[in-house]
């Protein structure tokens, strides 16, 4: 079966729009200053997906987990994106508790997202450390559920929501339930 063939499967067989979360992840923005957040939220939406919830934490390892592993743990939450904390500064820890929890990693998305970025940043596009994955329960625990660290600007946002996970979320969550 095609690439093409399976995202047509999975529209069909879909259960609905798929139900995301989405963390912002930053010391200084508030919900009143927030941009990437709400950005994803309409960049899905026009996806015909669902944000359930959403919120800001702190760049703190401990307030990234805690609130991942909440909706990772919630059957309504199937895809989980996180904006923010995916460079090289120290305060940057999405990346490092994003891995902790993934089962299997798509490789494909960081790397494609570097190529994609690379068109407008050129060589900065190196910089990002965007990664995505599965987070797998175990069996009778429920759905497992997918994670998208994504850098918090609103440029590589739109790069990545639109042009490689929106397109493909109902595809992937498909892929878990058959």
């Amino acid at each position: 079966m095609s690439a093409s063939s399976h995202e047509r499967a999975a529209a069909a067989g879909s259960r609905g729009p798929v139900r995301c979360a989405v963390l912002t992840v930053s010391d200084t923005r508030t919900p009143e200053t927030d941009v990437s957040g709400p950005l994803v939220e309409r960049l899905l939406a026009a996806h015909d997906h669902l944000v359930t919830q959403k919120t800001i934490v702190r760049d703190d390892p401990d307030a990234i987990a805690v609130r991942l592993e909440a909706w990772i743990a919630d059957d309504r939450v199937q895809v989980i994106l996180t904006t923010g904390g995916t460079g090289i500064a120290r305060r940057d820890t999405t990346i490092e508790v994003v891995r902790r929890l993934v089962t299997v990693e798509l490789e494909g998305f960081g790397e494609l997202f570097r190529m994609l970025s690379y068109r407008s940043i050129e060589s900065a596009a190196m910089l990002s450390r965007a990664i995505a994955g599965l987070v797998c329960r175990d069996e009778g625990a429920g759905g497992d559920t997918f994670v998208f660290a994504i850098p918090g600007s609103p440029d590589a946002v739109q790069t990545a929501v639109t042009g490689l996970i929106a397109p493909q979320l109902a595809h992937l969550v498909w892929h878990r339930q058959t």
